[in-house]
């Protein structure tokens, strides 16, 4: 006689980039071992393998693939409240004293920002603009490579990944048909205040965020922030 199947919980969800409602099941301990598995890893390949299988096992009717970063980390997060607890403990080295610190924070209260100077449409010049697109689950591996080891060449192939479109006089380019060297010669061609203004495109992305005062064993206040994939994997 087979064991019966569990019947899992559905709950709704916003997507913040598109506002649209999506439907989840919380996690079962399936995923909790493939998250596990990735924590103790520490490698980025397998923390990404891991957030695509855990989205993919418990979201409903959503392309993995297309969703913003910031939708990913704002809906592993909430999974994460679903389906174990919404209270988060863990050890942090105050940089000051070494010493550990031990935080409780409130994984409900981690929200995703946003910046009111945040543009994904940037002119170059009176007759062309460039849109840009959110990085995507894509990216993500080029996004954790950038936190660990910063690279002037990864960096500019992270920027180059995500030019949507150029709007060009009656014209529209979509990037995706041409190659990378035509991408790469094109972005030579650019102001410096136009990659500048690129860089901000990303700076000012919406992201998870989250801020926990706590005091060292000399007394002093101090802030630890925790944000973007960050939130999951503490």
């Amino acid at each position: 006689m087979a064991l019966p199947k569990l019947n899992k919980p559905l709950f709704e969800i916003t997507i913040p980039s598109t506002g649209k409602t999506a439907m989840y099941t919380p996690f079962t301990v399936k995923e909790e071992k493939i998250l596990l598995i990735a924590q103790e890893s520490q490698e980025s390949d397998q923390m990404i393998l891991a957030i695509k299988q855990i989205l993919t096992n418990c979201m409903v009717d959503v392309n993995i693939d297309n969703l913003a970063i910031f939708d990913l980390e704002y809906l592993l997060i909430n999974l994460r409240s679903q389906s174990v607890n919404n209270m988060l403990n863990f050890k942090i080295k105050d940089p000051d004293t070494e010493e550990e610190i031990e935080l409780e924070i409130n994984i409900n209260e981690i929200e995703v920002k946003f910046n009111a100077e945040h543009k994904d449409k940037i002119k170059i010049d009176d007759d062309n603009y460039l849109n840009m697109r959110y990085p995507s689950t894509k990216q993500l591996k080029q996004i954790i490579e950038l936190s660990q080891e910063k690279s002037t060449e990864k960096m500019f192939d992270m920027m180059t990944s995500c030019f949507d479109v150029l709007i060009s006089g009656e014209e529209v380019h979509k990037f995706e048909d041409y190659t990378k060297k035509e991408v790469s010669d094109f972005v030579e061609t650019m102001s410096s205040k136009t990659i500048q203004e690129v860089k901000k495109f990303f700076e000012t992305m919406p992201s998870m965020y989250y801020e926990k005062e706590y005091k060292n064993s000399n007394g002093d206040m101090k802030t630890f922030v925790v944000k973007g994939t960050e939130t999951f994997f503490i």
